[in-house]
């Protein structure tokens, strides 16, 4: 336990946090990066990454995370393996109370904590969450070998990571409360032409059924209130996400979503406090828009604590 005191702390190591430890670090900042639950982020859990600029084929996503931790570490950048429990934004330095009993003190904060998996929040997934509820496939995809999953969405991340799982199950049911993805074409594509790929439309997931493992799903259709009973041995749900946002409650303005509000400029209602990523963009989420807001908010910090240095050097001339 001890108080560690820094200029820069950055709550997150996804694409942002860590663009905003690349940038504050080649500043001589020396930011310290609390790295959270899951370092690097949720795209560790993608299996490959083909739209991050600079790869011309493609990259897994844990290893982009890691070459961009190892690139911000290069010029100086410090980590913390722990959680936040707490912040106090009240007044400067901004303090924050972690899992590990270390106090952090920061002159300014950049909030990069991103957004987690939506449940479904049916009977059964929470009973059966790692006994064949998951959220992640490149974490959970080699223990489905020969198995039939259903993948619960139709966005990018359900057919994505569903492609992924074909590499191992017999059968991949993508269940999605309309008649259309919208996934990006080019994954849809590749759904369709996936011989292991089954489609059930206008539906959704009201139950997991299951005792010590899944044993099957029952689905209702959305359009003629028919219920159905399916066997399947896994269940991955990719509905949406939450943002990471509890910590700041009372503190910083959200939207009716629980999402940071933040100006152009990634700056909030409190001078000295930014964020950048998912856990205030629901629109994009990608993460070359995130490493992009994770630079602004990085020289936004760097330019605010220019010109506090600035206020308090003339403060003491004046004295």
């Amino acid at each position: 336990m001890a108080i560690r005191q820094t200029k820069v702390a950055i709550i997150g190591s996804g694409p942002a946090g860590l663009t905003a430890a690349l940038y504050t670090a080649r500043a001589n900042l020396e930011p310290l990066v609390i790295r959270g639950l899951q370092p690097g982020g949720l795209i560790t859990t993608t299996n490959e990454v083909e739209n991050y600029p600079g790869f011309v084929e493609s990259i897994g996503g844990f290893e982009l995370a890691d070459n961009m931790a190892r690139q911000a570490e290069r010029f100086g950048t410090n980590y913390l393996d722990t959680t936040v429990l707490s912040v106090d934004l009240s007044q400067r330095p901004f303090v924050l109370q972690t899992d590990s009993g270390d106090t952090v003190e920061s002159e300014s904060l950049i909030i990069s904590t991103g957004a987690s998996p939506r449940k479904l929040g049916v009977p059964g997934e929470e009973k059966l969450a790692n006994l064949g509820v998951s959220y992640c496939a490149t974490c959970d995809g080699f223990f489905f070998r020969n198995k039939r999953v259903v993948v619960v969405g139709g966005g990018n991340s359900a057919v994505e990571e569903g492609l992924f799982l074909t590499r191992y199950v017999s059968e991949l049911v993508i269940v999605h409360r309309r008649d259309t993805l919208r996934a990006d074409p080019v994954l849809q594509d590749r759904a369709f032409e996936n011989e292991k790929v089954r489609f059930i439309w206008d539906s959704t997931v009201t139950e997991i059924l299951g005792e010590e493992r899944v044993t099957g799903v029952r689905l209702i259709n959305l359009k003629t209130q028919e219920g159905t009973t399916m066997e399947a041995d896994g269940v991955f749900p990719y509905i949406g996400h939450i943002p990471n946002t509890a910590l700041f409650n009372g503190q910083l303005p959200m939207d009716e979503l629980g999402y940071l509000i933040a100006d152009n400029r990634m700056r909030t209602t409190v001078p000295g406090v930014f964020v950048a990523g998912d856990v205030m963009d629901h629109i994009y989420r990608q993460a070359i828009t995130a490493a992009g807001q994770g630079c602004m908010a990085a020289m936004e910090a760097i330019w605010f604590l220019a010109e506090q240095e600035h206020l308090a050097r003339r403060q003491a001339l004046k004295r």
